[in-house]
This record gives structure tokens, C-alpha cells and sequence, in this order.
């Protein structure tokens, strides 16, 4: 989109693909997702979770597969707030799809919040497919505007369901097959022991990993990792 008023970098993560997301118990919410950035699901999600569970994945990703279908799209952290204006929101319901990340962040801020509630009515007269990501609920955001809370409260809720440990590997040996990364299957179970449950911290470590084996020219083995993490021991 051409907004003068996004002065910071908006570029999606090249990871950021729902292909590299193990759905696990939320496979279902994941579908949704797929469905509504075709332009063919629900025209309203609305996705709670706590940080670190890959709702900034899920939003990017949806607009992977909007530019897929053929459809614009813009991803919004409202996180960053602080580096833009209300103004940024003028305009938007004229993309196919339109993703809002960290709604939660707006909460209390007055001219933010009339702002959305604002865009979320010029959306739903375009006919725009809104997805909008946030810690809580509508009803549970924060929000000082109670009409904000209500409209955010229209469209279908998902609540993301933390991954077990066995998701959680399935998560990671995901990615690295998309980073085209070997990750034997001994070297995955010792990094579940060393690995933080959110999957963004896991992908960093595993990124980190992958980075130290193409300077070394090395496979993921237990040992390499170890020294590659300052773990000293045997493996």
C-alpha cells in the first residue's frame, strides 16, 4: 500500500508462511485463516492469545496467501502506534485484506481507539476480510470505548491453545524443513530440553543454529549444539 503515514518498515517475515506453522490444537483456527485470506471463509477473525503463541505468524502469513489469491493486503502492528498517527488507518478498508496485530496496545488511547472503531465500520461497508490478533478478548482488551469492545466482538473468536511438548517439536522440526535444515531426531529431543516453550524464542534459537552450521559447515549434532550454546558436557 502506498500510506505516507507508515514510516517504519512493515515487511513480512520470509517465514512467515502457514506452511512453517504447526497448528496442533488450533488446526482448526488455522483453516479459518487460510479460507478467509483466499477471500472464500469468515470476513471477520478475531485471534487471542499470549505473546508467543504465533499470532503475528498466523496475520502475516494470511497475507502471504491474500498476495497468493491475487488480493491486496496490509499487516498493521498497532504495537508500533508510537511511530505513526490515527491518520495511517485512513483509507484501509480499500485492501482485499487487512490484518490489525496487537489491538491490545491501542487500549486506552482515545484517538486510536475511535480511530479503529471507525476503520471497522468503513470495513465492513467494503466488504474488507479483517483479521485482528490480540492478548485478550474484546470484552477483555482494555478498551476505554465500549462500542470499540462491542464491534470487535462481531465477527468469530479463537482463543489459541498452547502447544504441548510434542507440538512444540513438531513446531520447530517444521521449520527447519522449511529453512531446509537437517534436524536429527536425537538433536531435537535434547533442545527440547534447553528450549523456551514460545515458539518465536525456539525460532530464534533454531536460526541461530542454523547460522553457526553454514559458517561451520556443520551438521546439527548434540555436540555441535552444545558448542554452539556454551554447554559443556557430554552428549
Amino acid at each position: 500500500m502506498n500510506n505516507p503515514q507508515l514510516t517504519l518498515s512493515l515487511a513480512l517475515r520470509d517465514s512467515a508462511r502457514f506452511e512453517y506453522y504447526f497448528g496442533g490444537q488450533n488446526s482448526e483456527l488455522v483453516s479459518a485463516l487460510q479460507q478467509a485470506a483466499a477471500g472464500t471463509g469468515e470476513s471477520f477473525i478475531y485471534l487471542a492469545g499470549a505473546d508467543g503463541m504465533g499470532k503475528t505468524h498466523l496475520l502475516q502469513a494470511a497475507c502471504r496467501r491474500a498476495a497468493d489469491a491475487g488480493r491486496s493486503s496490509t499487516f498493521l502492528p498497532l504495537e508500533a502506534r508510537a511511530e505513526l498517527a490515527p491518520a495511517v488507518l485512513d483509507e484501509l478498508e480499500q485492501m482485499d485484506l487487512l490484518c490489525l496485530d496487537d489491538i491490545h496496545a491501542i487500549g486506552g488511547d482515545a484517538a486510536w481507539e475511535r480511530g479503529v472503531f471507525d476503520l471497522f465500520n468503513r470495513v465492513r461497508e467494503a466488504g474488507t476480510t479483517l483479521l485482528v490478533a490480540g492478548r485478550h478478548r474484546p470484552d477483555r482488551a482494555g478498551f476505554a470505548l465500549a462500542d470499540l469492545a462491542s464491534r470487535l466482538a462481531w465477527g468469530v473468536t479463537y482463543v489459541l491453545k498452547p502447544l504441548e511438548d510434542a507440538d512444540v517439536l513438531a513446531a520447530l522440526s517444521c521449520r527447519a524443513r522449511g529453512r531446509g535444515l537437517e534436524l536429527p531426531a536425537e538433536t531435537a529431543r535434547f533442545l527440547m530440553t534447553r528450549l523456551p516453550r514460545d515458539l518465536p524464542s525456539a525460532f530464534d534459537l533454531l536460526d541461530r543454529l542454523d547460522a553457526a552450521s553454514m559458517v561451520e559447515q556443520r551438521r546439527l549434532t548434540v555436540p555441535f549444539v552444545k558448542a554452539v550454546l556454551g554447554i559443556a558436557g557430554k552428549a
